[in-house]
């Protein structure tokens, strides 16, 4: 089948774009392997706003970051290259705005590069997910979030962020790896019991007694989709975001299990969401630019020295 024509990528000029503007592939963003896809949805949140105004924080605070990764032992981004897009234009209503980010991340897919979207909340799971599912047919979703996003929809909503995995698992040959979760309902709850083939859910209460390797078995050889919530974190360390809570993992704690997914399995996109910035301070913000940049590091240019 022909694909209609479309409009080329709109990249964000260097000094807008992901790290520091003055990087080696600053304005080469057509030769860059990793596409950020900025997309600050905000239609379903249901207890702190503020997801709008994430992609925005997130791409300033990683103009502070260093280019070299003092674990990788190398300026890790010149081993794949770094672009961003310019935010469009969210369609309305919700669905309308999944089906737009779909057609986004699928023309990065179709180039052969790495989608990589910062939201926005995390309903945009959903519209992201589709032309991976479509590509590959024993995809796993490996998910950090506080609360296990399963729900049929919420408060009316199909495409609540309260339902992103429900949604995500609509394609039946996707699995899921939810790590980190402590909020969960009984209607939640009793769908993962129903489906322990397809939902395997690492407790936040147990994470002292999690066994990497464990996690690590039902990624192995498999491609791999990241969704990390924000509020994966441990809400002490990451209150940025509309649903802080307790309980959750460390920085070091989520690169460990990210670091050995990319070692076992091939990471083939990412989203990172949740961020709502809290005016004046900036740890928050450049918290989330630091956990993305490790994430494509770890994706696209391995996870030791060289």
């Amino acid at each position: 089948m022909t694909r209609t024509s479309r409009a080329p990528l709109d990249y964000l000029p260097a000094a807008e774009s992901f790290h520091d503007s003055l990087r080696a592939d600053a304005h080469q963003p057509e030769k860059a392997r990793a596409v950020v896809i900025p997309f600050g949805l905000e239609a379903s949140v249901s207890y702190g706003s503020g997801t709008a105004a994430g992609p925005a924080a997130l791409l300033a605070a990683s103009h502070q970051l260093e280019l070299y990764d003092e674990e990788l032992r190398r300026e890790a981004y010149l081993d794949y290259g770094i672009s961003a897009i310019r935010e469009p234009v969210l369609a309305k209503p919700l669905g309308a705005a999944l089906g737009q980010l779909s057609a986004i991340v699928e023309q990065v897919l179709d180039e052969g590069r790495f989608p990589f979207v910062i939201g926005g909340e995390h309903s945009l799971t959903a519209g992201a997910i589709n032309p991976f599912a479509a590509s590959y047919k024993d995809l796993v979703v490996l998910q950090f979030d506080a609360h296990a996003d399963l729900r049929d929809g919420y408060l009316g909503e199909k495409y609540s962020h309260a339902a992103a995995m429900r949604r995500v698992l609509d394609h039946p040959h996707v699995e899921l790896v939810s790590v980190g979760i402590r909020a969960i309902s009984k209607e939640e709850a009793d769908f993962a019991d129903a489906h322990r083939d397809r939902v395997h859910i690492y407790w936040g209460k147990d994470q002292a007694r999690w066994d990497i390797e464990a996690i690590a078995a039902h990624l192995r050889g498999r491609p791999i989709y990241v969704t990390f919530d924000i509020d994966g974190l441990d809400g002490a360390v990451m209150p940025a975001t509309g649903t802080p809570t307790p309980g959750g993992l460390s920085y070091l704690h989520a690169l460990a299990i990210l670091k050995r997914a990319a070692e076992v399995g091939t990471i083939v996109g990412a989203d990172l969401v949740e961020l709502a910035p809290i005016p004046g301070f900036h740890i928050y913000d450049y918290t989330a630019a630091a956990l993305a940049y490790k994430i494509m590091s770890y994706a696209l240019s391995g996870t030791g020295p060289r």
